[in-house]
């Protein structure tokens, strides 16, 4: 039986993540906050950022943008800035 939680990025209830994906206490707030779908989302944005800013995800400056993207688009609602990338309408 899956879990279900009230996504804050789709301001909806849906099913919850099966495990904490991302460490720490930011990794908690997203496991108990946002849904699959959501994370799905992420993922792909967040595969388009470290391909658009050639991120080396060894260094700890690229890291901590893309935590701070993943923040501000999971909680905050805020689009990441993907050079020739336009959001599908709804």
């Amino acid at each position: 039986m899956s879990r279900t939680v009230f996504c804050q990025r789709l301001q909806k209830e849906a099913d919850g993540l099966d495990f904490q994906l991302y460490p720490g206490e930011l990794g908690k707030k997203i496991f108990d906050n946002i849904c699959k779908e959501a994370w799905a989302e992420w993922q792909s944005k967040q595969t388009m950022l470290i391909n658009e800013n050639k991120l080396n995800m060894m260094e700890p400056n690229a890291r901590k943008f893309l935590e701070e993207q993943m923040q501000a688009y999971l909680f905050e609602g805020k689009e990441p800035d993907i050079e020739g990338y336009v959001a599908p309408k709804a």
